[in-house]
């Protein structure tokens, strides 16, 4: 046994069974190590930024470690922006990331980087497998960090003799070590401020599905305070029949607005509330100045153990949660498809307990209003705000819940980035319905441009913005990749192939011209 086969062995017996992968020369002992264990389902990402958003996806929607595997600090640095997103969304990834032999780095060889440094700017926990013998035991620490805190970044450097040179060991990863709790003098705080008027209850993470989604609203109804949660979350249920909680937004002077009247904010779960950008004149957080902002229980503590104590202490343990989403199902469009027809479209024909990717960018608000009162579903949003996320949130989300249907809408901009995640849709056999909102711009950046006070838009700001010269053909990149692709024009025509995608087993594609 090799020190790349023991790697294998040791994920396979820490319950890590998915790796997203897109391999190179330094690999291919981890590569013959995997193809040696075909209980290792290898899902093959034609660019890295595929790889770790798919990773993410899957974390979000098993609450299990996916690996990854890239091709030294180049393949690493492709991967970034969707690390970026998973650091925010507090996802669990093990990356395996290759290097050149350890007797090779001395030399100034083409792919020679820094692997150390680009890891550890996204990663929560680095280590470099410099000795084959500890591989196994290497690995297993970066499964326990990777499940450590509700989900960090570990990256594990793997040299190339430490993957081909010999090994012996294989071992199970060990528990994480227990979550940070609040004390009882920070509990006895929280329930006092969440009794005052104007008080909300803000939470994130597993606070915004299952059980403990619950649980906070029934925290909400005995204190009256305000159930909220930011508006970029990595998970959160949304439908009839949930319970009510409002998001943060995205324009600055609605979100003040939205929180004008909040005197305390106790967090369980979620940061403090600050604006997407800063802009000439507007403040950086939307909460008023004299607003108490309550750290109680960060990302990273124990949320479940947080909300049950405060639901003790508040008297909302066994108490119902009234207020709850009442069934609202928009009816069928006609007529010229807008953004706003495509949106009631899909709140008309969206089916229960579908997974909801929604990266549509400035179609996404309407969409999300549209989908509010519809039935009963679970929406993923890119947490980080780096772009080209969607399409691989999604291939994750349908590798870890395959039968169920995946709804994954996107801009034409943000598609352009990893649009080779419809390859791996195709190659997986993928039940996923892809909607690109066509409007060939990228029409957030128009808006940006004139909440800065510029409405005179140039010819080069449009050069930069603008995506139509020449446009984008969607049905013929997604048949390019294997995907079958529609083009809809009309209310009537976008109903059509909404309602074939949502039919069909495997993955669809249309492009909304809107």
């Amino acid at each position: 046994m090799n020190g790349a086969e023991s790697l294998v062995k040791t994920f396979l017996a820490s319950g890590v069974d998915v790796c997203f992968a897109n391999p190179g020369t330094s690999e291919m002992h981890f590569v013959a190590a995997l193809d040696t264990h075909p209980d290792m389902r290898c899902v093959l990402c034609l660019f890295e930024g595929g790889c770790s958003g798919a990773a993410e996806g899957y974390w979000r929607m098993s609450e299990k470690v996916a690996s990854t595997m890239f091709h030294l600090a180049p393949g690493f640095g492709n991967a970034y922006s969707n690390l970026h997103n998973a650091r925010k969304g507090g996802a669990g990834i093990v990356n395996v990331m290759g290097d050149h032999a350890t007797y090779h780095l001395k030399h100034e060889s083409p792919l020679k980087g820094d692997t150390v440094g680009i890891s550890q700017s996204v990663s929560h926990w680095t280590r470099v497998a410099s000795v084959s013998g500890d591989v196994a035991r290497d690995g297993a620490a970066a499964v326990r960090a990777a499940r450590s805190n509700n989900g960090q970044i570990a990256t594990l450097i793997l040299p190339a003799d430490t993957a081909w040179s010999d090994a012996s060991e294989v071992i199970t990863a060990s528990a994480p070590p227990s979550l940070r709790r609040p004390d009882d003098g920070m509990l006895d705080a929280a329930a006092r401020l969440l009794r005052q008027p104007g008080a909300v209850l803000s939470v994130d993470g597993r606070a915004l599905y299952g059980p403990l989604r619950e649980l906070a609203a029934q925290i909400s109804e005995a204190t009256g305070a305000r159930l909220m949660a930011p508006m970029m979350v990595p998970r959160i249920e949304r439908g009839a029949g949930r319970t009510v909680l409002q998001q943060q937004l995205y324009v600055v002077d609605q979100n003040v607005d939205l929180l004008k009247d909040t005197s305390a904010m106790v967090l369980c779960g979620s940061n403090a509330p600050v604006c997407f950008f800063a802009y000439p004149g507007k403040p950086s957080v939307p909460t008023p100045p004299d607003c108490h902002i309550y750290p109680l229980c960060d990302p990273d503590m124990d949320i479940e153990f947080t909300l049950q104590a405060l639901a003790d202490r508040v008297g909302a343990l066994g108490l119902k949660a009234e207020n709850r989403v009442t069934l609202n199902v928009p009816s069928i469009p006609h007529g010229p498809l807008t953004v706003g027809t495509m949106a009631q479209a899909i709140g008309a024909l969206m089916p229960q307990d579908a997974i909801v990717v929604n990266e549509a960018i400035t179609a996404g608000f309407p969409i999300g209003m549209a989908t509010a009162q519809t039935r009963p579903h679970e929406t993923l949003i890119t947490t980080g705000g780096a772009i080209g996320a969607g399409l691989p949130t999604a291939v994750g989300a349908a590798v870890a819940q395959p039968d169920r249907k995946i709804l994954a809408l996107t801009g034409d901009g943000s598609a352009m980035y990893t649009l080779q995640s419809l390859w791996t849709m195709a190659r997986e056999r993928l039940d996923v319905t892809v909607v690109v909102v066509s409007n060939r711009v990228y029409q957030i950046l128009h808006g940006e441009l004139a909440a800065l006070g510029v409405n005179d838009v140039g010819r080069n700001a449009r050069r930069m913005f603008d995506l139509d010269d020449p446009g984008l053909n969607w049905v013929a990149l997604a048949e390019g990749h294997g995907v079958e692709g529609h083009r809809a024009d009309t209310a009537e025509s976008f109903v059509k192939a909404l309602k074939h995608g949502l039919a069909t087993k495997g993955p669809v594609l249309i492009e909304a011209n809107v």
